[in-house]
């Protein structure tokens, strides 16, 4: 087997692999699970982020210090 034949059998096998790769994400199986990875970002959470102890603090000299933060 000569290198042409062997890139184009590997070519041929990447074809193949997109194509069921583009039929997998295009199915009207896999509709609801995008649809509702599409609304993650508009989800209410329950629990607000907590910040950490440093943001939260109202010395903010101490904090930056404690950050090593050298402009103050």
């Amino acid at each position: 087997m000569d290198t042409g034949t062997f890139r184009g059998l590997i070519t041929f096998f990447l074809i193949i692999a997109f194509i069921g790769i583009f039929l997998w994400a295009y199915s009207k199986r896999r509709k609801p699970d995008f649809d509702e990875a599409a609304n993650l970002p508009f989800a209410d959470d329950d629990k607000q982020p907590t910040r950490d102890k440093h943001a939260s603090t109202t010395h903010e000299a101490d904090s930056r210090h404690d950050r090593g933060d050298k402009n103050r």
